[in-house]
């Protein structure tokens, strides 16, 4: 039985500045540049809380957590942050365009807070494998502060879309919030009135982690470390029907640098057929047509390849390329992949080819998007994905809601 509640989140009050300058990309998606630019859209913006700048001088008493305690309390303090009267769940929804087809789209979804269970009570289900330096980060984060600043993206099944219907019914109001991220997504979020009637539903329903596992395991360590910390066994969750139409995930493509790839076409060839194609349009078209088989393109040069799996039937696309590919004609052994040695990963068909086209990666392999029936087969299915098999688009934004534990 999945256990949600409605909760009091803290917001951004109109007095922090417009919502654009406040809110992040998830702290996993914010590189370097990202982080630059959000400390310098506003005093207030959240990158000073969830990843702040770390200090040659930091010690035990004074580092990036304590700092992130600190802001977050003088937030609070002075009115930067206000908590809401009531309890309630939220629509969110984004609207968006996909990558590389154009398509518009909306994902509607809402905002609650989940039961942390262990994974053993077959609720909560993951689908891939954790590192453990995020969750150490993560949990020193949840130590110092006890909030939740982000949820994480969960999947459930409605295919009669019961639960979408009430949330259509929330949007016909003008929204709480509403704004617009560095990639052209809109992001709005209304209070629903009909939180019971969406407990209610949501009550036989297995979850499905699609973004989040760290952060979700970290929850999950917290409160069995501290089962006495009231609000501990909670934590903020969106949730989308895997059913619905605006759920869309994107390839994740893989770029192979600094290894002698002069035989690797050859290597392939023992396992794979190997064909020359013209552009990237063929490639698209023969995914479109490929039932059960693994077709994995590739950039090499200037020319472009496709990489048919003479065996495999059924099997994911991702896995394929990781063991027949990149192990077996390429030599990079699994442990080379979990340090990420000469393996960059990349949004965008033309982004990855062009990488290859300027020198930047001897070898651009394209991945055809994994499905979410191929995702909640593997996860229901006691099975994980190698790392990266998956890019739910957009990604959620942080600070639009937050949840101190009680």
């Amino acid at each position: 039985m999945a256990k949600i509640f409605p909760f009091q989140p803290y917001r951004y009050a109109a007095a922090a500045g417009p919502l654009q300058n406040l809110v992040t990309q998830p702290y996993d998606k914010i590189s370097p540049a990202m982080q630059s630019h959000y400390l310098a859209a506003s005093p207030y913006n959240l990158v000073r809380v969830i990843l702040g700048e770390r200090k040659a001088d930091d010690t035990a008493a004074e580092n990036v957590y304590t700092r992130a305690t600190r802001t977050m309390n003088e937030w609070i303090a002075s009115g930067v942050w206000a908590r809401d009267a009531e309890p309630g769940m939220f629509a969110y929804f984004q609207e968006f365009v996909v990558p590389d087809t154009g398509e518009r789209l909306v994902r509607k979804g809402f905002i609650a807070l989940g039961q942390v269970e262990e994974y053993a009570a077959g609720i909560v289900f993951r689908h891939e494998q954790t590192l453990s330096g995020p969750k150490k980060d993560r949990m020193e984060l949840l130590k110092h502060t006890h909030t939740h600043f982000e949820p994480i993206f969960m999947l459930y099944a409605d295919p009669a879309g019961a639960i979408d219907a009430l949330l259509d019914e929330a949007a016909e109001s003008a929204p709480i919030d509403t704004v617009t991220d560095e990639y052209g997504a809109i992001h709005r979020i209304w209070k629903v009135a009909a939180s019971a009637q969406i407990q209610e539903l949501m009550a036989e329903q297995k979850l499905l982690i699609a973004d989040g596992h760290h952060r979700y395991e970290t929850a999950m360590a917290f409160h069995r470390e501290n089962p006495g910390v009231a609000g501990g066994s909670r934590m903020m969750m969106a949730f989308y029907n895997m059913h619905a139409a605006g759920l869309k995930i994107l390839a994740t493509h893989r770029l192979v640098s600094g290894v002698d790839a002069s035989g690797f076409l050859e290597a392939a060839g023992r396992d794979f057929e190997v064909k020359e194609i013209a552009s990237l349009g063929e490639l698209q078209a023969a995914w479109a047509e490929t039932g059960d088989r693994s077709i994995i393109g590739a950039a090499i040069g200037e020319k472009l390849y496709s990489l048919e799996d003479r065996a495999a039937r059924g099997a994911l696309d991702v896995v394929i390329l990781h063991t027949g590919l990149l192990g077996k004609a390429l030599g990079i052994s699994e442990e080379a992949v979990r340090d990420e040695k000469h393996l960059r990963y990349i949004r965008g068909m033309d982004a990855a080819v062009a990488e290859v086209k300027k020198g930047a990666a001897e070898i651009a392999f394209l991945l055809k998007p994994t499905s979410v029936k191929q995702v909640a087969d593997t996860s229901f299915g006691g099975g994980v994905m190698p790392q990266k098999s998956t890019d739910f688009y957009p990604k959620l934004l942080s600070g639009m809601v937050m949840y101190q534990l009680d």
